[in-house]
């Protein structure tokens, strides 16, 4: 019996020893084992933002933010005070309760939102103190026996947002952008238009960095040690278009549409003499913040460089200027227009115009097409296609804006086969220009005969201000100044006594052509017409090529250039007296008058 007692005593006595030994194991490890505190250093980073795009008077027209997102982890927060969190955080944020509560369903780190605004993300960062000081937050171990550190709220950059403050004005010609994420943060880049041509130019270059300790409210200590990157934003461009005449240009092809009932107008005012923009608009527009919206997508493209069309009259003065540049034309000659109707095999040219014969001058001055059959006839098919190309015809202008389209001429070949054609061309017909050709061709009609490369921006600037310069191709010389300056004359007769008459405004001198050519579908010509008035404008001190193009009018309503697209013209002038880019009390003289 006593041994017994014995036993049951010492088997009692060793198992409380094996239980002192593993609570002094347990203990041991507690205290000889450090805790798992995570580092106490962080890094901040500073996300570097696209450049901006400005009006030449000022305006920024295209610019970007940062988005930022908030994010706790719900582990973190005082069971006791979560209610608190939710109501505040619903106070500074703007997001409602009832979304912020759904957040919470989720254990461990959430995102509460990632569509920050910087003031709103500025006021969360203030919201964060004010709860680290009432202890709204708390040291808590994790499943794995992990100390984490009392967390604050964290309020990071998400991504870059662009936004076009006065949404269609100045669209196509700004572009628009597309997000894609690189390095976690949502960024931009250009798609078309400015944004497209300048995308690397306007690019953020570098993100800033800030690696040192940190606070509780995981903020970096900048001291001594802190180790930082400096933050490079990209360069902002100017455009040398002012917002204002821009705005008034867009008013005037907006009524125009909407009073001739057409697909589309638009109109440019450049200076001859630079080749920069000045305003550069049309009638279909978009708002690049409602891209989602938008059911015709063609309205995205720009027509001056992206449309190309048969040029009908407008085509005439530079095949006048070619041929007069090579001496090929007798001033004294008269030229029988064979009563209006003129065959060339089985082709029949026709004229709207009544003269039954007139001089070189006359045939211009009335638009005849017989009469520019007959004065084109002297040129060899290489002469006239070499002079087209000088003239920037099936070549691209330069311009910087992407996406530009060529045009067509017809081959040597083609046409020298084609005698049609050849003659076709003389009024219009059988090649393919742009917008952005006929501009140039023009401005060298009224400044000494160059050909420039077109601007739609006039400088570079990096945030410090300093101002950078874009290099521009030298102008080509492709019409002597005594041609140049013959044209220019010829035209302000057509415009104070020929088919331009209703671009006539009075005190400025004005000169110009108009152009109505019919437009083909799957080869055949159709009931619609594409109307167009280029020309110039100036004074003492200042001369503006100016074009309009009115596209698809239909049969039944005003179609001819001179209906529509010369009222438009001489609208712009009006416009640019009043703006004072123009002076009517004193303009130059003119020889001829």
């Amino acid at each position: 019996m006593e041994n017994k007692r014995v036993s049951v005593i010492l088997s009692i006595f060793i198992i409380l020893l094996v239980c002192f030994i593993i609570f002094l194991t347990i203990v041991y490890l507690k205290i000889a084992t450090p805790r798992k505190i995570p580092t106490l250093q962080s890094t901040k980073i500073d996300t570097a933002l696209r450049g901006s795009i400005f009006s030449l008077d000022g305006f920024e027209v295209a610019s970007s933010s940062n988005l930022y997102k908030a994010s706790i982890n719900t582990q973190s927060i005082d069971p006791d005070k979560k209610e608190l969190f939710i109501n505040l955080f619903s106070i500074y944020s703007g997001i409602p309760k009832n979304q912020i509560e759904a957040k919470f369903l989720a254990q461990g780190n959430v995102v509460l939102s990632y569509k920050l605004n910087n003031s709103v993300a500025t006021n969360l960062k203030k919201l964060n103190l004010i709860l680290l000081r009432y202890d709204v937050f708390r040291e808590y171990e994790n499943a794995k026996g992990v100390v984490i550190p009392k967390q604050g709220l964290s309020i990071e950059v998400s991504g870059n947002n662009r936004t076009y403050p006065y949404k269609s004005l100045l669209e196509p010609l700004l572009g628009y952008v597309k997000k894609g994420e690189i390095d976690g943060i949502t960024r931009v880049y250009g798609l078309k238009g400015v944004e497209k041509y300048y995308n690397d130019i306007l690019a953020s270059k570098q993100d800033g960095e800030i690696v040192g300790k940190r606070d509780v409210g995981f903020n970096v200590i900048i001291d001594k040690e802190a180790i930082k990157k400096m933050r490079q934003d990209g360069f902002d461009v100017t455009l040398s278009i002012p917002l204002r005449v821009q705005h008034k240009l867009e008013g005037i092809l907006d009524r125009a549409k909407a009073r001739y009932n057409v697909q589309e107008v638009i109109a440019g005012v450049m200076d001859s003499r630079s080749g920069r923009f000045l305003a550069l608009a049309t009638s279909n527009r978009f708002n690049p913040g409602t891209l989602r919206d938008i059911k015709d997508y063609s309205s995205l493209n720009l027509s001056a460089l992206e449309r190309v069309y048969e040029p009908g009259s407008t085509i005439k003065p530079i095949i006048y200027a070619i041929l007069l540049e090579k001496n090929r034309i007798d001033p004294t000659q008269v030229i029988d227009l064979e009563g209006g109707v003129y065959k060339i095999r089985n082709y029949t040219i026709r004229d709207s115009s009544i003269l039954a014969k007139g001089t070189p001058e006359d045939i211009l001055l009335r638009s005849s097409n017989i009469g520019m059959v007959k004065l084109v006839a002297v040129l060899t098919s290489k002469e006239l296609h070499t002079a087209l190309r000088a003239f920037g015809f099936s070549e691209l202008s330069g311009i910087d804006l992407p996406y530009e389209k060529r045009g067509t001429i017809p081959s040597v070949r083609r046409l020298n086969i084609e005698e049609a054609t050849k003659a076709t061309i003389s009024y219009g017909y059988g090649l393919q220009t742009t917008f952005m050709q006929l501009m140039r061709a023009y401005a060298s009609f009224s400044n000494g005969g160059l050909l420039l490369t077109p601007r739609i921006t006039q400088y570079l600037s990096a945030k410090d201000s300093q101002k950078y310069n874009l290099p521009t191709p030298a102008p080509i010389e492709i019409l002597s100044p005594n041609v140049a300056h013959k044209i220019e004359d010829l035209l302000i007769q057509v415009v104070q006594r020929g088919t331009g008459k209703p671009a006539l405004v009075e005190n400025v001198i004005v000169g110009g052509k108009t152009g109505t050519a019919k437009i083909a579908r799957n080869g055949e010509y159709i009931d619609q017409y594409n109307g167009s008035f280029f020309g110039f404008a100036k004074d003492s001190k200042r001369t503006y090529t100016i074009g309009v193009v009115v596209f698809e009018s239909h049969i039944q309503n005003d179609y001819y250039g001179g209906r529509t697209a010369a009222p438009i013209f001489k609208e712009i002038v009006e416009m640019l007296v009043d703006e004072g880019y123009l002076d009517k009390t004193n303009p130059p003289l003119s020889e001829g008058f």
